[in-house]
């Protein structure tokens, strides 16, 4: 308690605070404002009933649900960035500017993220806009309110990706997972309303397993998040001149869960692929359009079908990020540059086997619970019966992971302050 009352006593950090959560404030207010002619009371009941839809909504920061002039909110940037990051395994210039390069050679990565995002945006509005034209849920507009609808659309998430850069530098959190969690955060209250009014005495039992198992999969996902095997790692000593240098031991953790939450994203594009690809093909052709839509639409109303394929897309989605991540032979490279070595373990080749040994065994663990944390809303609806109890790992996933690495960061900056004023 102590410690986060340090917060608002430091003048600097708590006006840093402050601009984050007035930017926050800012992105909610930007949220609730919708693009013009829409139905609210029909697009809310066509959420409430498609669980694909909420999850997207989730990953918008809630702008989606009411179609806002933030309704992608860091969407077009995640995917961007996602786009740049698979560009590195083709193009070795994009792999040499985001590995080799340095801070100044990430920040042009960076860069050109945001670039592609414009772009990336201008066609997700106008796919998304499509998409609820052809379920019914809002009227098809003329051309020129098309239009206008997606400019405004790709503007305001080009702000929402504006006000995530500007809380990224205050240094107490990442910018765009900050306004992911405010998305979430903003949707308790109606989701705990709703909770509160479908209540029954009889009902009573499903809503204390409903509690105990969101307490296990809070605890789940914080052991997840924070678990990591430690390789013992030894430097060998060298003398130069007159000095001795090396000598020390240390560790290199490996994370459980080194993805992220980047193969959920992954496996939900992957869905919305063949959505989109009938909106192109409806162009051509309408009515292979409207055949492709009702398929699509077939499978997304198959829950049982839609689950196993949305758990076997993250399975390998996990393997297949993990993969471009984390490079066994890289990091071998680099340990035995700097005169490092694991204690049994043979540089060089040796040691590049033992690191995708163990990651691959890490890896399983990470890929399996990521895959059921996409598919526990799916299993708890159809435990309970019951849909407003609906416990969203990936949420849950989000909010954790954020929560513990603005603690981090707000922690370092007290430290650093703490040491200054003993100087």
């Amino acid at each position: 308690m102590n410690r986060f009352l340090q917060i608002f006593k430091i003048r600097d950090l708590r006006n840093k605070v402050l601009i984050v959560v007035g930017l926050l404030v800012a992105f909610r207010l930007l949220a609730a404002i919708p693009i013009p002619g829409i139905d609210a009371a029909r697009l809310q009941e066509f959420f409430n009933t498609n669980q694909f839809f909420g999850f997207l909504n989730l990953f918008s920061g809630g702008g989606l649900s009411n179609l806002s002039v933030a309704m992608l909110g860091v969407g077009s940037y995640i995917t961007a960035t996602i786009i740049m990051q698979l560009l590195t395994m083709i193009f070795p210039k994009f792999k040499e500017l985001y590995y080799e390069q340095g801070a100044r050679g990430q920040a042009k990565f960076n860069q050109y993220s945001r670039l592609l995002s414009v772009p990336l945006a201008a066609l997700q509005s106008y796919g998304f806009l499509n998409l609820l034209i052809s379920q019914g849920v809002i009227d098809r507009p003329d051309a020129f309110s098309m239009l206008r609808n997606v400019a405004v659309i790709t503007a305001g998430s080009m702000l929402v990706l504006w006000f995530g850069e500007l809380i990224s530098e205050q240094k107490i959190g990442n910018g765009v997972s900050l306004i992911i969690l405010a998305g979430i955060v903003s949707s308790l209250p109606l989701q705990i309303a709703q909770a509160w009014l479908s209540y029954s005495a009889s009902n009573l039992p499903i809503y204390i397993g409903f509690f105990v198992v969101g307490a296990l999969v809070i605890a789940g996902v914080v052991y997840l998040n924070e678990g990591e095997r430690k390789v013992p790692i030894t430097y060998a000593r060298r003398v130069r001149g007159n000095k001795i240098y090396g000598g020390a031991a240390s560790y290199l953790p490996l994370k459980v869960n080194q993805a992220g939450m980047i193969p959920l994203i992954f496996a939900i594009s992957v869905l919305l692929f063949p959505q989109f690809l009938a909106q192109v093909s409806s162009i051509i052709s309408p009515g292979l359009g409207i055949r492709l839509n009702d398929l699509v639409s077939q499978f997304l109303n198959n829950q049982l079908l839609y689950g196993i394929v949305y758990f076997l897309l993250v399975f390998l989605f996990t393997y297949f990020y993990t993969a471009i991540t984390f490079d066994p032979k890289e990091i071998s490279k680099n340990l035995q540059r700097s005169g490092g070595f694991i204690p049994g373990i043979r540089p060089g080749e040796g040691t590049s086997e033992f690191f995708a040994h163990t990651i691959r065994r890490l890896t399983l663990f990470g890929a399996l619970f990521l895959g059921f944390i996409a598919v526990l809303p799916l299993i708890v609806q159809t435990l309970t019966g019951i849909a407003v109890l609906n416990i969203s790992g990936t949420a849950l996933l989000i909010v954790v992971a954020v929560a513990l690495e603005t603690m981090r960061q707000i922690d370092s900056q007290l430290t650093v302050r703490e040491y200054e004023g003993l100087q």
